[in-house]
């Protein structure tokens, strides 16, 4: 019998993000057929809701986002009862009227990474819908959630760069020209890991810092991008929070169930 609450909401921690609760949270150790995740996962309370969170790169940013356990953090996820994700993440703005404090509640991805292992399935004919990369029904309750410290866009296109590198300024304004919004080194594969294991999943992304591309001086450096998302976690953080609080349901939407019909080679955790 499990001693820990079965939590259906998720909060994965970016960059800089590798607490969540206020008080005492309980820590599982979870093992997974692809290793264990970033960190044991912590599960606590946000209004009344039992919600687990786990620090993408772990809790003193071990991993790199090319060598994250995106699928090990999915699957545990999963297998302790998460069916609704969100994701906050830092990012890079393209758009030059979208600056530091800003948050994006991206509705499409671009996946510029390569050598990830992106998927559960290596066999078996399954293949996901992923035209709409984000899960409408928690986008919403992110993007109504009212700061007085941040000013909260609904939408935008986010492209995937593999990293640990940041961009250069010609990739960057190669980026912009297609018209994409923010740049990220994480949010792929994990949406689509959460999609294949048919959990509802939410970036919300907030800007640190414009791309080398769109400003001049010596391009992005990491120790601003850490110090920018510091300066605003704490407000950052109660965003989360309101949006976990306005989820209506705690169980994966409809649009996100996408094997139903489908057989698979095995059985989801």
């Amino acid at each position: 019998m499990s001693s820990h609450p079965r939590p259906a909401l998720a909060v994965i921690g970016g960059s800089g993000f590798y607490d969540f609760f206020d008080n005492d949270a309980t820590h599982v150790e979870v093992d997974t057929p692809y290793g264990k995740p970033s960190a044991p996962v912590a599960i606590g309370e946000v209004e009344g809701r039992a919600v687990a969170f786990v620090p993408r790169h772990g809790k003193q940013h071990e991993f790199a986002p090319h060598t994250l356990p995106y699928q090990a953090n999915m699957w545990a996820l999963r297998s302790l009862g998460v069916r609704r994700i969100f994701a906050p993440c830092a990012v890079g703005s393209l758009r030059a009227d979208w600056g530091p404090g800003t948050v994006a509640i991206p509705d499409q991805l671009v996946d510029r990474t390569s050598g990830r292992p992106q998927t559960f399935f290596d066999g078996g004919g399954v293949h996901v819908s992923f035209a709409d990369p984000y899960c409408d029904e928690l986008r919403t309750a992110a993007a109504g959630v009212e700061s007085d410290a941040l000013t909260v866009r609904p939408s935008g296109t986010m492209v995937v760069v593999q990293g640990p590198r940041f961009s250069t300024r010609a990739e960057s304004r190669w980026f912009a020209g297609q018209g994409w919004d923010l740049v990220n080194m994480t949010g792929h594969p994990e949406a689509v890991l959460a999609r294949e294991l048919e959990m509802c999943y939410a970036a919300v992304a907030l800007v640190t810092d414009l791309d080398a591309g769109l400003e001049e001086g010596d391009g992005v450096h990491a120790v601003d991008v850490f110090a920018e998302f510091k300066r605003n976690l704490d407000p950052f953080k109660a965003l989360i929070r309101g949006a976990v609080a306005a989820v209506g349901d705690t169980d994966t939407c409809d649009r996100c169930r996408v094997h139903t019909g489908v057989a698979l080679p095995f059985e989801l955790p």
